[in-house]
């Protein structure tokens, strides 16, 4: 009978969380509160601004909570937010020949 082949267990090393940035276009939000509602870990607030449409569109309350789960991108019916990674530091001083 063959040996088994053992792997160390999967959560073994710590996963570094991504640097996300989140950008809302304030102007074209309706002010629906999806994105703050679904939002897993709780980046989004109603802010006290009103804007061209006369609501209360989101604000961030801490991006450095963001995993870029992209759910407030797909649950946005008017494409008023979207999450992009920031590279890391280390990333930024590496040149490409």
């Amino acid at each position: 009978m063959p040996e088994r082949i053992r792997h160390a267990p999967l959560g073994n090393k710590k996963v570094k969380q991504p640097n996300a940035e989140v950008h809302i276009i304030t102007d074209q939000c309706k002010g629906c509160g999806f994105c703050i509602k679904f939002c897993p870990k709780k980046v989004l607030e109603e802010s006290q601004e009103i804007n061209a449409r006369g609501v209360h569109p989101p604000k961030i309350l801490d991006e450095s909570k963001c995993i870029i789960c992209s759910f407030c991108t797909a649950v946005c019916p008017d494409f008023a937010i979207f999450v992009v990674e920031k590279p890391c530091k280390e990333e930024r001083h590496i040149k490409h020949d």
